[in-house]
């Protein structure tokens, strides 16, 4: 009798990080117990079609983008899966559990976590509302904005007003000094974002952010040291030990995360005393006044003069690359990735109430 979970891990997706959700996906695939686990692989390409890869070789490769098997979640809880199809001939995979490895738009927005709702499937990671409301970095500024945490002072602007980019400007320039960064709100891993210091360079800013976003986030520029703090756990979430962000650039763009090999990550940095434990015990405020529920990763900074911890952003689905800060943060406590994995399914159905 097999009483192995049958697990669908979704990755690749359709926002601008689709090749890092693919590695990020072939980390966690390669850390799930095939003696607990039947893997069920989908893909979804960048231009929506949702596919059956093979094997992680597949994945690896990229060749899973030429499957001829098309597989589609249904959200009839009935079916409580998969329907798959190639050449007219169509069946179904029942699927135990959801990892949705998706990072950015439509697959940490809150979006495909109401598909996984309606068909009554328990899945990895945030839910609807900590999904959607995380991604946003505006209205995660309105709810921490209550918490008495500080973040960067900021000034939203949405496209109705971008049609007086002038008057945009002034805007800005009323509630705060240059230097300023300039971001989408619902992009992630700083795309689309930039930094101005006078009004020639916020007007290109501007212009460049209502690109990914109909809503744009101008905020202050904070001087310190760029940390972050990995959360798990359901309605008692736990928090890891702090790392450091060493960007190679004047800030952690995309490219100077995943693509400068001079940026680098200091799993056990130096703080002063009482630091670690205020972001430790921010991280875990912030996630719980968003509704979190299995994974995230805070980030801060600490200002360079005062040493103050100033809260960033949250990521509800946190990289999973070699690179990536939160899987090393659990390493570091003793949890190797798969024990890290392990631990997010179970607390996928610790969370679903059918």
């Amino acid at each position: 009798m097999n009483n192995k979970l049958t697990v669908a891990v979704v990755f690749g997706g359709q926002s601008s990080e689709h090749d890092v959700s693919c590695m990020s996906g072939l980390t966690i695939m390669k850390a799930l117990d095939r003696e607990k686990y039947d893997v069920v692989l989908v893909g979804i390409t960048k231009e929506g079609r949702w596919l059956l890869a093979d094997s992680m070789d597949d994945v690896e490769s990229g060749v899973w983008r030429n499957s001829k098997v098309q597989a589609i979640l249904s959200p009839d809880e009935q079916d409580h899966g998969l329907i798959l199809s190639e050449d007219g001939r169509s069946w179904k995979q029942r699927v135990d559990v959801i990892f949705p490895v998706l990072h950015g738009m439509y697959g940490e927005d809150g979006t495909i976590q109401g598909l996984f709702e309606l068909a009554k499937i328990p899945y990895v990671g945030c839910g609807v509302l900590a999904s959607s409301v995380s991604m946003d970095k505006w209205y995660t500024k309105i709810i921490v904005d209550d918490l008495n945490i500080r973040q960067a002072k900021y000034v939203p602007i949405n496209h109705i007003e971008m049609r007086n980019i002038d008057g945009c400007v002034e805007k800005v320039e009323v509630a705060l000094p240059y230097p300023v960064f300039v971001k989408p709100s619902k992009a992630g891993s700083s795309v689309g974002v930039n930094k101005a210091v006078n009004r020639e360079e916020l007007t290109a800013a501007l212009k460049e952010a209502i690109k990914h976003d109909i809503h744009i986030l101008v905020e202050e520029a904070i001087v310190g040291r760029e940390i972050e703090c990995a959360v798990l756990g359901g309605y008692a979430p736990e928090a890891s030990d702090v790392g450091e962000v060493l960007s190679a650039e004047d800030f952690y763009t995309f490219d100077a995360k995943y693509n400068n090999q001079e940026s680098k990550t200091d799993l056990h940095p130096v703080f002063p005393e009482g630091k670690m434990e205020e972001v430790r015990k921010d991280a875990v405020q912030i996630f719980k006044a968003l509704d979190g529920f299995g994974c995230a990763r805070v980030d801060f900074f600490m200002e360079k003069d005062t040493n103050e911890v100033v809260f960033n952003e949250i990521n509800t689905m946190p990289g999973f690359t070699s690179i990536s800060m939160y899987p090393m943060l659990w390493n570091e406590k003793g949890l190797d990735n798969g024990a890290l994995v392990d631990k997010m399914i179970q607390l996928a159905f610790e969370r679903y109430v059918r």
